[in-house]
C-alpha cells in the first residue's frame, strides 16, 4: 500500500490508476487532549486501519497524481534522525572538498567506527516538508547542498531494539531529502532550517519493498545527474541504525531516519529542480526557491 497527504491535509491511497481519496478514516482518530501524545496517530494505526483503508480506496475516484500537491506523509513526527557519513565515496568527497566539510577531521577512524565515533543526528521537526513545497533557500551566499536518502518511516513505539527485530518497527519508506547549508556551524543546526528535510511523495508500506538494502537511486539537478548509488552500498545498515537509535532514544510511529546519502552532494539555488527516484518506492520533483522573509 501506497499513503500520501496532499492538498489541504487529504489522505490518499495511491494506485496504478491514481489516488484514492481516503480522508474520511480520520475520523477514526480520537479526540486528542492536552497532553497531546508523542508521535504520529495515522502512522501508528495504519497497519491495524489498512482493511478500511482499502475499503475506501475501492469506493473512491481516482485522482491525477499531477493534479496534487503532495505533503510530506508522515506530518507528526517526534524527531528526525540522521545518519552521517554512510557511504564511503561520500565520505572521500568531503575529505577532499573542504567546501563540503569545513573542519579537518586528521586520524579519523574509518568504515562504521567513525559513524559510533561521530553519533546520530537530529533535525527539527519544523524543517518537514513534502515535495510539491519545495526546498527555500534562506542564506543563497553560502553552499546548500542537496542530499538524497533513503527515509525509513518507525510504526511502532520501541527502545533497545535488537537487530534481529528492528524491522519490525519500520511501517515504511520514502524518498528523504537531506539538504543542508555547508559551514562551520553544529550539523543539526545547519539541517535544521525550515523545508531543508524533504519527504514524499508518498509513504511505501514495508511490505511492497522486498529488500530495501538493495534499492538503486538517482538525483538530477535540472536533468544532470548529481547523485547514483544502490543502498547496498550503506556502512551502517537500516538494522543497526534502528537499534543503534533506541538505544538512545524511544522510537515513536512517525519518527523518520535519513539514512545517509551517496557522493555527488551540490549545491542547489532558487530556480533549480530537483528529480529523485528511487527502485520501488517512486519518484519526486522537488523545486527550489528564495526564501522570503516574513512570508
Amino acid at each position: 500500500m501506497r499513503i500520501c497527504r496532499f492538498n489541504n491535509d487529504r489522505i490518499g491511497i495511491v494506485r496504478p490508476d491514481g489516488i484514492h481519496d481516503v480522508t474520511s478514516i480520520l475520523e477514526k482518530l480520537p479526540a486528542i487532549r492536552y497532553p497531546f501524545p508523542v508521535g504520529d496517530p495515522l502512522i501508528a494505526n495504519l497497519e491495524s486501519w489498512r482493511p478500511e483503508l482499502e475499503k475506501l480506496a475501492d469506493a473512491a475516484p481516482a485522482i491525477d497524481p499531477a493534479t496534487v500537491k503532495f505533503k510530506s506523509p508522515v506530518a507528526h513526527p517526534s524527531k528526525i534522525i540522521g545518519v552521517p557519513t554512510n557511504y564511503a565515496a561520500h565520505r572521500a568527497e568531503m575529505r577532499a572538498d573542504k567546501t563540503i566539510h569545513a573542519d579537518p577531521r586528521p586520524a579519523e577512524p574509518d568504515g562504521i567506527d567513525l559513524i559510533l565515533k561521530n553519533g546520530l543526528f537530529l533535525k527539527s521537526n519544523s524543517s518537514l516538508v513534502g515535495p510539491s513545497e519545495g526546498v527555500a533557500i534562506r542564506f543563497p551566499d553560502r553552499r546548500n547542498d542537496h542530499e538524497a536518502e533513503l527515509g525509513v518511516i518507525i510504526g511502532k513505539t520501541g527502545s533497545d531494539i535488537p537487530q534481529d527485530k528492528a524491522y519490525d518497527y519500520i511501517v515504511g519508506y520514502a524518498l528523504a531529502m537531506d539538504m543542508v547549508t555547508r559551514g562551520k556551524e553544529d550539523r543539526s543546526f545547519r539541517k535544521s532550517i525550515d523545508t531543508y528535510s524533504v519527504l514524499g511523495p508518498w509513504l511505501v508500506t514495508f511490505d511492497e519493498v522486498p529488500d530495501p538494502q538493495n534499492l538503486n537511486f538517482e538525483l538530477k539537478v535540472n536533468g544532470e545527474t548529481r547523485q547514483k548509488s544502490n543502498t547496498s552500498d550503506m556502512i551502517m545498515y537500516i538494522k543497526q541504525q534502528i537499534s543503534w537509535a533506541s538505544q538512545f532514544y524511544t522510537l515513536h510511529p512517525g519518527d523518520i531516519i535519513m539514512t545517509g546519502t551517496c557522493s555527488g552532494v551540490g549545491r542547489v539555488g532558487p530556480g533549480d529542480v530537483m528529480d529523485f527516484e528511487m527502485d520501488i518506492i517512486g519518484k519526486m520533483q522537488v523545486p527550489v526557491r528564495a526564501h522570503v522573509i516574513g512570508g
